[in-house]
């Protein structure tokens, strides 16, 4: 059999793929990107549009094959409210009805699904459980939630095992996104603002742990279930800038403010097509979103390793060495 990862050249991608090749497992990673990763001599890649039925013809699929659906359009970069529809729909929900046809061709059956918890909207109830209620705020979310129903109708009507994971913000070395703006601030000493007063929680999920979650599903046989993917006892948000900015050795201070007036500043600015933030992100940003993931342990043996503290100083760790190569091979050009 297989391994067959759509958006494995992105985040989660690299790390599972890199984890099944270690185990000596076949490994075909489809994207339209290829990194300058290690695990490439030993699997294969190809150039793969999710987007373009046509492209899958070259893509052969055994019936006992694993497959994951890892391919994604993210909330970062910003896009404004009249562009977002068609930034996130194609991928997000027309590429996953294209890998489900494709795998139903094939006679293909397992398979592994991230979507987000940003599908559950604003918190109604702390923990949040996988059934609580879901009401997305954005167009990320709903493209997601929208695969979430193909799944199930697929199950319903093909005999598929599908596993979805709903994780919170993944964070750690090499991601950047909104975090980028963060680190920013802090490498320029300035004051770093928080939404609300910074007392409540918030919750990320590791890169490896993402990982883990997929190759378990894998292991336990594709439960047709859906997981909450996210860290254990997190931090409130002003004790996780804290740490960030201690790490940083920076001169940053953090500034509460209040909450409903920052979000109505965000949404007139996001009105007038000059976001800063997407909604789905600051609408939710000072609510205690704490995604219960005990599901996740007793059903497949996962569990949360890596801190958000620890996986947020690794990522402004990697966001440094990358600016200083750029700053060096600006200097070696200056003076070639």
């Amino acid at each position: 059999m297989k391994h067959i990862i759509f958006g494995g050249d992105g985040f989660v991608g690299r790390v599972l793929a890199a984890k099944l090749v270690a185990e000596g497992a076949q490994v075909v990673v489809a994207d339209i990107h290829k990194g300058n990763c290690p695990h490439y001599a030993n699997c294969d890649w190809l150039h793969l549009d999710v987007t373009k039925e046509e492209d899958f013809a070259q893509l052969k699929i055994g019936k006992k094959d694993a497959v994951y659906n890892l391919s994604a359009k993210m909330l970062s970069p910003i896009v404004t409210r009249a562009e977002r529809h068609d930034f996130f729909w194609p991928v997000n929900y027309h590429g996953t009805v294209n890998i489900l046809n494709a795998m139903l061709k094939a006679g293909a059956k397992n398979l592994v699904h991230f979507t987000t918890d940003m599908i559950y909207g604003h918190t109604k109830t702390v923990p949040m459980y996988e059934d609580h209620p879901v009401a997305p705020l954005g167009e990320y979310g709903e493209s997601k939630l929208e695969t979430e129903h193909l799944a199930q109708q697929w199950r319903d009507e093909h005999g598929f095992n599908i596993s979805i994971f709903r994780p919170r913000l993944i964070i750690g070395p090499g991601r950047l996104g909104i975090l980028e703006k963060l680190f920013k601030l802090v490498d320029m000493n300035l004051p770093v603002p928080m939404i609300g007063s910074g007392k409540n929680p918030y919750q990320f999920i590791s890169v490896f742990d993402c990982a883990n979650a997929a190759y378990l599903a894998w292991k336990s046989g594709f439960p047709n279930e859906a997981y909450n993917l996210g860290s254990t006892n997190p931090p409130s948000v002003r004790k996780l800038l804290g740490r960030l900015i201690k790490e940083a050795n920076s001169r940053s201070i953090l500034l509460p403010t209040p909450g409903w007036a920052v979000k109505r500043t965000l949404d007139a600015l996001d009105m007038i097509n000059m976001p800063i933030m997407d909604p789905e992100q600051y609408l939710i940003a000072d609510e205690e979103c704490l995604l219960d993931c005990s599901k996740a342990e007793r059903e497949l043996g996962w569990k949360a390793n890596y801190s958000d503290d620890d996986m947020l100083v690794a990522a402004y760790r990697e966001y440094r060495a990358d600016k200083q190569k750029q700053t060096y091979a600006r200097q070696v050009a200056r003076t070639s």
